[in-house]
């Protein structure tokens, strides 16, 4: 299987493994979902020219926003495990270490803290919300399973 074939099945379980834990913090503690109907109309937004609004609640809904945001959710995904295993090669592949992967993974919040979040008008790192750092600690800890997710399959499958 090429290393492109490898990197998206990674991407996808990695992204899979995130919503898992999602779905699990909502059940045990009442952690809010994801609401990817919000980044579905940002990403609806951004080829009319706006990357970054106020509060994207008062953006003008878009015509099946929520499945936007989860292709966008997935697509990135996949685009991270392809780019992981580009960047480390077939021989991080041969005898796939986690550190490295952590590593990326954690560093891939950049986007959500610097692009997506002040985009949908959360400030940057979450910095308009109610309680910034704990937002923060929950990406951090999401993009942490994101990353075993990804490795998980390098490990079991390949």
């Amino acid at each position: 299987m090429g290393l492109i074939w490898v990197g998206i099945v990674m991407g996808l379980v990695g992204t899979a493994a995130m919503d898992l834990w999602a779905i699990l913090l909502n059940r045990l503690i009442g952690q809010p979902l994801p609401n990817w109907g919000n980044v579905g109309r940002w990403v609806a937004h951004l080829p009319r020219g706006t990357v970054f609004h106020d509060d994207i609640g008062d953006v003008a809904p878009v015509a099946g926003e929520t499945g936007i945001g989860w292709a966008f959710h997935y697509a990135v995904g996949i685009l991270y495990g392809v780019v992981f295993l580009v960047l480390a090669g077939g021989g991080w592949l041969a005898s796939p270490s986690f550190l490295p992967l952590w590593i990326f993974a954690l560093v891939t919040i950049a986007a959500g803290w610097f692009l997506l979040q002040p985009g949908m008008g959360l400030g940057k790192a979450l910095s308009k919300t109610d309680r910034p750092w704990k937002g923060r600690i929950m990406g951090l800890i999401a993009h942490t399973v994101f990353g075993f997710g990804m490795w998980l399959p390098a490990v079991v499958l390949f």
